[in-house]
């Protein structure tokens, strides 16, 4: 076997794996362009020899330290200005590691630790940049003009001794020798005339590239903080972009998927960290972004993308952290390995993001973040596609969640966050009457719901906190519900869904403007936030009794998403309370397209709020009344009311008070007629008028002679008090 000393180099596209799924076939023509018009002919004239190309870089043999170098630094300066003249998605970033040691040759292939550690210092390279073994390092002394950065000895993959690493340091030096032509060494040259205007040339050349090619930066557009959809918070701020499945099986969207959410999760738990939510980095899912675009909607500095490819049990992890504001790379790494090590490989990631970004872990972060998840790659995947039908938001799609978190226990009883999502999708089958596709009573799925909670509570994890307070504060547990948001938002300090449940916590006891500051909060988190963010912000101010900025700020949820129809009951419901009953009629139709006028008379019946108010049960009474209200047929209802009041049916009687009484104040057109009912010998009518009396209020007061002379009659003088207490405060 043949052994020589060899200098190797490696290089490889930094986010190839990223380009590859925006666009496969544009990618591989730009790498082979550039090996093809760049990376070969330079190669040829500084005597490299390649040896292998690997789809997205290669690795060459040389004679020497020297031309290995001169090799690396042209490559470096050819691949920018040739970036330079390409559009955005066409340019590409290479990292360069070098090394000369002892290798093994068979035929044309060099293999050996010599190899190896080439690889491993090529990943160590900054984007754009070239690290070197010390070694290299002291070959080149006196024969290169060069600065280097100290890495100092750093342990390496499947490399017994810690490698001394540095950096070559791309400045005015690495410019003006990438300016200089290459010549073949082993030729020789005749000296020319022409020698002093090319060095001259060189010079300029040199100059304007100091200018051009900077430390480990491209010509890319860049995101302007002042651009930025909201101010940059006072701590790192990161999205987690989708990872891109690189798999030739769709199927594997969801363990991609899963990889993302997972890492957004374990990031956000990090104190020292501002992290988006989930629901604003998917939006990006399959599209072809643009990091400084993203940046400034999300307002964010950092973005965190990768890939994703699995074939069988194999796998391949590629994710690199970007500062948007430079275009600079602050950490890059790929894994390959077994698929069942996936979730030490997120570990790692995460303390190496952390690291990058120069925060500490406290000993608490550090447990927080592996609290609730489980180490089976099985579950873990029918977790997710329970949690993707969970977010759909449909009676449909919860069903088949409920299925897939039950599954997904099965395979590991022990899965804390499956336990709480079960309890939550249970929740919302009772909340939103979504009972029926479970296959049970509202009743039934609501103890569902709280059976799950007592596994959750033997699983603790900041979503097992979420959903403890959604499940309390169901059930009427108003402090429970809130001392659980609050240990959610303490363990999970940027978990929008802790700040909701917070925010719901404090709006249903009277809170509404610490409501409305927890709302905010998980808003910034969460900029692409679902409508149910919006129900809670708009109670907010219901509860405050601001009625007007109650609308506005459902009447603009729904000019952005008419399919918010949840939102559509309440505004019709506030509407119809402002005195505007024909836009309120016109907003019922939203909720219930199509609808008959008898339907949707009939619908409020059957409308189930998802929370009640401690103390103020009259809140939820009051949207109700309002979608009656609404319900009615457009125009003079108030008018037509009063007539049915002197209906000669009782039954037509009756309804007409009725519906009155939720008129409230404006109703008091009717108390005329109403003070003619309390002469009626039906006490059933006398009582009907006598409750809308009342809630007509202070402008009933024309009424009090007659309601007096109730107070001694039975059943009828129990509510004659009462109104009368409503209308003079007697």
């Amino acid at each position: 076997m043949e052994r020589r000393l060899a200098a190797i180099l490696f290089y490889d596209v930094v986010g190839f794996s990223s380009a590859m799924g925006r666009d496969e076939a544009a990618t591989r023509r730009a790498v082979i362009s550039n090996q093809k018009d760049l990376i070969g002919p330079l190669a040829d004239s500084h005597n490299g020899r390649l040896i292998q190309v690997l789809g997205d870089g290669g690795f060459m043999e040389f004679s020497s330290a020297v031309e290995a170098t001169q090799f690396a630094v042209a490559m470096q300066n050819a691949v920018t200005n040739r970036n330079l003249e390409m559009p955005r998605e066409g340019r590409f970033v290479y990292r360069i590691g070098i090394n000369i040691g002892d290798v093994g040759v068979d035929g044309d292939f060099v293999y050996g630790d010599g190899v190896n550690t080439a690889a491993r210092l090529e990943a160590l390279a900054q984007p754009g940049g070239i690290c070197v073994h010390q070694n290299v390092r002291d070959q080149l002394h006196g024969r290169l003009d060069l600065d280097f950065e100290d890495l100092g000895k750093v342990k390496v993959k499947n490399i017994n001794q810690p490698v001394h690493a540095y950096q070559v340091s791309l400045n005015e030096k690495t410019a003006s020798m990438a300016a200089l032509p290459s010549f073949e060494t082993s030729k020789p040259r005749r000296r020319s005339r022409m020698l002093p205007i090319a060095a001259a040339c060189a010079v300029v050349l040199a100059i304007i590239a100091t200018f051009i090619w900077q430390p480990w930066t491209q010509s890319v557009e860049l995101a302007s903080v002042d651009k930025m959809a909201f101010s940059l918070p006072d701590k790192p701020s990161l999205a987690v972009l989708p990872f891109v499945n690189m798999s030739d099986d769709p199927s594997q969207e969801h363990f991609s998927d899963g990889l993302t959410e997972d890492l957004i999760t374990d990031l956000s738990r990090i104190s020292g960290l501002f992290v988006v939510a989930r629901n604003s980095t998917f939006v990006y899912k399959g599209q072809s972004v643009n990091i400084a675009q993203v940046a400034e909607k999300l307002g964010v500095r950092y973005v965190l993308e990768g890939s994703v490819r699995r074939v069988d049990d194999q796998i391949r992890v590629n994710a690199q952290l970007i500062d948007a504001t430079t275009g600079g790379h602050i950490w890059a790494e790929r894994y390959d390995g077994v698929v069942d090590d996936i979730f030490e490989v997120q570990d790692t990631f995460i303390r190496k993001i952390a690291k990058a970004l120069a925060i500490n872990l406290t000993e608490e972060e550090k447990v927080e973040i592996a609290l609730g998840q489980t180490s089976d790659i099985k579950a873990r995947e029918v977790f997710q596609e329970g949690w993707d039908s969970f977010l759909n938001y449909s009676a449909k799609d919860n069903a088949a969640a409920v299925e897939r978190f039950k599954k997904a226990i099965k395979i590991d009883p022990q899965y804390g966050r499956a336990h709480a999502a079960l309890g939550l999708a249970y929740l919302r089958g009772c909340q939103q009457r979504w009972n029926k596709q479970l296959g049970m009573s509202a009743g039934e799925a609501n103890a569902k719901a709280l059976s799950a909670l007592e596994e959750t509570q033997k699983h603790p994890s900041s979503l097992a906190n979420v959903a403890a307070s959604n499940i309390n504060l169901y059930n009427g547990k108003y402090s429970v519900a809130q001392t659980e948001a609050t240990l959610a938002v303490a363990k999970d300090p940027n978990d929008p869904e802790a700040y909701i449940a917070m925010a719901w916590s404090l709006i249903t006891t009277d809170q509404p403007d610490a409501g409305l500051e927890m709302v905010n909060r998980a808003m910034r988190l969460n900029p692409t936030y679902p409508s149910y963010y919006i129900l809670a912000l708009g109670m907010a101010h219901y509860t405050k009794g601001d009625l007007e900025k109650a609308a506005e700020v459902f009447s603009a949820a729904l000019e952005r998403d008419q399919t918010a129809t949840e939102l559509a009951v309440v505004l019709a419901a506030i509407y119809a309370h402002m005195g505007r009953l024909d836009k309120a009629h016109e907003t019922l139709q939203l909720w219930k397209p199509g609808a008959s006028q008898g339907e949707l008379q009939h619908a409020p019946y059957s409308y189930h709020f998802p929370y009640t108010w401690s103390g103020r049960p009259e809140i939820v009474k009051q949207i109700v009344d309002g979608l009656h209200l609404a319900a009615l047929p457009p125009g003079n209802q108030l008018a037509n009311l009063i007539a049915g009041l002197q209906d000669t049916s009782v039954n037509t009687r009756i309804k007409a008070a009725e519906m009155i009484a939720r008129f409230g104040p404006r109703g008091s057109e009717a108390v005329p007629a109403l003070i003619d009912m309390l002469g009626d010998e039906k006490k059933s009518i006398r009582l009907a008028a006598v409750v809308a009396l009342g809630k007509i209020g202070t402008a009933a007061e024309p009424a009090l002679p007659e309601l007096r002379a109730l107070r001694d009659q039975p059943r009828v003088g129990y509510d004659a008090k009462k109104a009368i207490q409503k209308i003079s405060g007697e």
